[in-house]
């Protein structure tokens, strides 16, 4: 695809085909996605992507965590609250996708099977858990980096016919996965991506969420 095509054909897909990707493949996209720009080409990402049966043992100690219930102890905490036009897009873009999985509001216990199917990491064959490490000061700038990391990758995937959903639900339990992974304790889990090739059958695919005009969020100066 063209490169516009494959920024606007990218979206969070929660559905997946148990059809795994081939090892050829998986490793000429993340090595694609390692040319992302970085602070002094300092590449602070560190990625563990599972496949088959090391990945089923994460989904079910995923599932049970979250059935326990709570927030989890999350290396990045949410703080406070969206508020004003943050709030009204994050509230459309939750009824949008409970719309088209067929959950009303009103009904909880289907709100929370919704919620449940981030750690069931929405049956993919893959998941990429990323992580960067606390040595240097500046995480914050750090993360930024990573970002530009996560979205070279899931376009990489998407040119390659290959969907994904970028998840910090899955990083509510970095103790869990740095153990399960043999991962040091420096090393701070910012955010989980599922992916494989989209179960076109599953009505959440066909949720996509809009984008505001141009102007209410950027800004030209010339003089």
């Amino acid at each position: 695809m063209e490169f516009a095509e494959v920024v606007k054909a990218r979206h969070s897909y929660r559905g997946f085909l148990p059809k795994p990707v081939d090892e050829k493949t998986l490793k000429d996209i993340f090595e694609l996605a390692s040319w992302a720009p970085s602070n002094c080409n300092v590449q602070p990402w560190h990625v563990h992507v599972l496949s088959g049966e090391a990945l089923e043992r994460m989904r079910e100690k995923m599932k049970a965590a979250a059935l326990e219930g709570g927030e989890g102890n999350p290396d990045f905490p949410w703080k406070g609250k969206f508020s004003g036009d943050y709030k009204e897009r994050q509230i459309c873009s939750a009824l949008g996708l409970w719309e088209y999985q067929g959950v009303t509001r009103q009904d909880k216990e289907k709100r929370a099977w919704s919620w449940m199917r981030n750690f069931e990491f929405f049956d993919a064959p893959h998941v990429a858990f990323v992580f960067l490490t606390d040595e240097f000061p500046e995480l914050v700038r750090l993360a930024g980096d990573v970002g530009m990391f996560t979205q070279t990758l899931m376009l990489a995937m998407e040119d390659k016919g290959i969907g994904s959903c970028p998840q910090t639900s899955i990083s509510c339990f970095p103790d869990m996965v740095r153990e399960e992974l043999g991962v040091a304790e420096n090393f701070k889990l910012l955010m989980g991506i599922s992916f494989g090739y989209v179960d076109e059958a599953d009505g959440a695919n066909g949720f996509r969420s809009d984008r505001d005009p141009l102007e209410k969020t950027t800004t030209f100066h010339s003089v």
